[in-house]
């Protein structure tokens, strides 16, 4: 099969290219730079948000499989499509389990039709939230410019994702690097509202898996959108006692309240997988439709957590830059 994949460089579409290409199919990543993304794969350069860029990298060309890791608003699905003589195949978009957190009562797990209740309030600019709102809000347009073209006869869908975890990711994001470094500095840790927030994430070989399923699914889902996750879900201080207990390290957790946080200014800063703008997407239905089994936190936690404190060890997560900060307010509450 003729695949595309729109960006290839990040932990998903790294994954992705590796794994198509390991199955045997003609492999093409479109990026905005020029380098090569890896032996044996085809390269081309193009912007995503220039129309004329992405008629010059894709006018006439024909896949069997696209999939869009790219897609960050209405108008960039809306952009793709019309490059003349384009044909995507089955073209699938990785969306996000944010587009559940900005309805207005947000309710986990989520299924993938409680994105179609009532929106919240757009926050105020320049904060966090503003970012994570729009973030959401600019996925829920791709998914709309998508079910547009899935109305034409395209075969079209959303997948939508919630915080990737990979070996990988130790030069990417950095969000489990964020409290690995902190449970071995030796120094107190801030655990947010005691860790009582219930997390779920997804290993990124299983979503690269389930591309590959959709590639070649003998026939193409009757929804337009899906969620993938993995199986499981806890509260979060299991989650991070269970990575501090494969890193060796024995962290002391100090639990501190939202408004601690807030006044300290550390709320955005100090630990990730937490608030609300962590999301808990339901992957029954895509489990069921196409016979894929993501694995559960015990299977792929392991080397996850190894790859991170394997040297050299990642740079810093920029929250770290507070640490000192994050020590005293502990200290404060008392350790």
């Amino acid at each position: 099969m003729r695949i595309l994949l729109l960006g290839g460089s990040g932990l998903l579409s790294g994954a992705a290219v590796r794994a198509f290409a390991r199955a045997g199919h003609d492999v093409t990543v479109l990026t905005r730079g020029k380098r090569a993304v890896s032996a044996g794969v085809r390269h081309l350069a193009g912007d995503r948000r220039d129309a004329a860029s992405m008629r010059a990298a894709l006018e006439g060309a024909r896949f069997d499989f696209t999939v869009d890791f790219l897609a960050f608003g209405g108008g960039d699905v809306d952009r793709l499509l019309s490059v003349p003589g384009f044909a995507p195949g089955r073209l699938v978009a990785i969306s996000s389990g944010q587009v559940y957190l900005v309805t207005a009562a947000p309710e986990p797990p989520f299924r993938e039709e409680a994105s179609e209740g009532p929106l919240m309030s757009e926050p105020a600019s320049g904060t966090r939230d503003h970012d994570e709102w729009k973030y959401g809000m600019g996925k829920s347009a791709a998914e709309a410019a998508l079910a547009r073209a899935s109305a034409t006869g395209l075969q079209a869908l959303a997948l939508r994702i919630p915080v990737v975890q990979g070996e990988e990711d130790r030069s990417g994001s950095r969000r489990l690097w964020a409290w690995l470094e902190r449970m071995l500095d030796g120094e107190p840790v801030l655990l947010p509202e005691a860790g009582r927030q219930v997390v779920r994430f997804v290993y990124v070989e299983d979503v690269a898996e389930a591309l590959l399923a959709l590639a070649t699914a003998p026939t193409w889902p009757a929804e337009r959108v899906l969620n993938l996750a993995q199986p499981d879900e806890m509260p979060l201080r299991p989650f991070l006692e269970r990575v501090a207990m494969l890193a060796g390290a024995t962290p002391r957790f100090v639990a501190v309240d939202r408004a601690a946080l807030e006044h300290a200014g550390l709320a955005d800063t100090c630990a990730p997988y937490w608030g609300r703008w962590c999301s808990r997407p339901d992957p029954a239905r895509a489990i069921a439709r196409l016979g894929v089994r993501p694995r559960t936190v015990a299977e792929y936690l392991p080397g996850v957590v190894q790859a991170h404190i394997a040297e050299p060890r990642p740079s810093s997560h920029p929250g770290y830059a507070r640490r000192g900060e994050e020590i005293a307010l502990a200290r404060a509450i008392g350790v």
